[in-house]
């Protein structure tokens, strides 16, 4: 397996931070007219952005939350955005807030077919559920990194509950390196 290489993409980030001590969502509803607020149906304001193409999610208490980036990065340039945007719309917010990223997913291809059958069986059902008629997916639940793997017969792995993107890197190596010292690849 080390010959073959692995496609892996971070396919969304998850961050948080507090941009204010607390927003008027109304008023801000008003002043952004790009903005969605339904507080019968949720009680953030949506914004959606563009570059990059990002959701964030503002909250009363100031708080935000931000969805769909790609990277790093990108979040915090959709932050600087949704603090520049809820600056210009007359409120006060905090300079530098600092983003904690709450969780990456990314997926991968290891370009080999899996039995997930075999795999449930030798790593054993303390760290894996499979269930089939539930779900087409092995799910893994890695102790270090912390993460869950999701692996599909396909060669297809889903990573989720990353904090970094070397985590990612790091548990599918993981997998890898388990799985082939089991002869599963």
């Amino acid at each position: 397996m080390a010959e073959k290489k692995v496609d892996m993409k971070i396919e969304n980030v998850v961050a948080s931070t507090t941009i204010a001590r607390e927003l008027d969502l109304p008023k801000l509803k008003k002043a952004i007219r790009e903005s969605e607020y339904e507080p019968e149906q949720f009680p953030g304001l949506v914004l959606r952005l563009d570059k990059p193409k990002t959701a964030a999610l503002l909250f009363r208490s100031g708080k935000v939350v931000c969805t769909g980036a790609k990277t790093i990065k990108d979040v915090e340039k959709a932050i600087q955005k949704v603090c520049d945007k809820v600056a210009n719309a007359g409120f006060k917010v905090y300079k530098r807030p600092e983003i904690t990223v709450q969780n990456i997913v990314a997926s991968a291809n290891l370009h080999v077919q899996l039995n997930l059958i075999a795999i449930a069986q030798a790593i054993g059902l303390e760290k894996i559920e499979y269930e089939p008629e539930q779900f087409p997916g092995l799910v893994y639940r890695l102790d270090e990194p912390k993460v869950v793997i999701l692996l599909f017969g396909s060669g297809k792995l889903v990573c989720t509950g990353a904090r970094k993107a070397e985590q990612v890197s790091e548990a599918i190596d993981r997998i890898i390196e388990e799985l082939s010292a089991k002869r599963l690849l």
